[in-house]
């Protein structure tokens, strides 16, 4: 069975997000047509589709791609980035994973450390987190504002969500197009990956008792997604919904939805000038006409 990339990618984007509730949104729902079998089979048809585009948007060298990827802990962020991008020749991909920023990233406004991490023309980069952890983590605990010499007034997250919306803009009206990603993972399946972590011990380093402590404000976390998700998705950066209880479901689509977004593009191959192309059949000619060696 084929997949539709586009189709697929446009169900699970938010189109509407002035109505938006997250609990709508099934966390275990897959990719119709699909089981976890030939959803692997597809993924990797998918890969091959998605390796292919990139050489294509590289060679070009005229657009880039944002990839990020938010959402709480064992949703499934680095999966996509081992199973979907890792399909992408990383010559031309860039990962970063942003953590808690830094004293030299504390001197500066929120954005300006993701600035400097933008993909170059004809490159995917896949931000591990993001400049959204300051609309959501720094939301939740308000305490962290301190540290940017910063204080919760009424209108900072809606400052916040301004700010990010007209950089995205302006990322798309440079060339990047931004594809985020927000990985819907039900409170029980994080419960059940912690305790797989907890019980294998090539896993257990991923684990730390601040993990069970940011679990417990859990209702304050869905409250600040659903608040950003609601402010954020845009016409020029929507953002996708993955239901994440299922971890291949969520790669396929994640790769469905890049396929569609370079396929978009009209990405095609830098095509040699006339001139050039006299020279290169001079260069064929001295090659045909090299005796072999001895």
């Amino acid at each position: 069975m084929s997949l539709d990339y586009a189709k697929t990618a446009a169900k699970f984007r938010l189109d509407k997000p002035d109505d938006f509730k997250l609990a709508k949104w099934d966390t275990n729902e897959s990719v119709a047509g699909f089981d976890k079998d030939s959803g692997g089979a597809a993924l990797k048809e998918a890969g091959k589709r998605l390796n292919a585009l990139q050489d294509t948007m590289y060679a070009e060298g005229r657009r880039s791609l944002l990839i990020v990827l938010q959402g709480m802990d064992t949703g499934g962020k680095d999966g996509i980035i081992e199973h979907v991008v890792g399909a992408i020749n990383p010559q031309g991909c860039e990962v970063h994973a942003f953590k808690a920023p830094n004293a030299e990233e504390l001197e500066h406004d929120f954005l300006w450390r993701a600035v400097k991490r933008l993909p170059a023309r004809g490159h995917v980069t896949v931000f591990n987190r993001s400049y959204y952890e300051e609309v959501i983590v720094v939301r939740v605990h308000p305490e962290f504002l301190d540290k940017q010499k910063l204080k919760a007034d009424k209108d900072i997250w809606k400052n916040r969500f301004a700010a990010i919306n007209a950089f995205e803009k302006h990322l798309a009206q440079s060339g990047t197009t931004v594809l985020k990603f927000f990985l819907n993972l039900s409170r029980d399946e994080q419960k059940q990956r912690f305790l797989d972590r907890l019980d294998d011990p090539d896993k257990r380093w991923k684990f730390s008792l601040g993990d069970v402590a940011e679990r417990a404000l859990w209702p304050k976390y869905m409250d600040a997604y659903e608040d950003m998700l609601r402010a954020t998705s845009t016409k020029d950066a929507p953002w996708h919904i993955l239901p994440a209880d299922k971890k291949w479901s969520a790669r396929l689509i994640a790769a469905s939805v890049m396929i569609a977004a370079l396929e978009g593009m009209g990405l095609k191959y830098p095509e040699v000038p006339p001139a050039a192309r006299a020279e290169l059949d001079k260069a064929r000619a001295a090659l045909i006409a090299e005796k072999g060696d001895k």
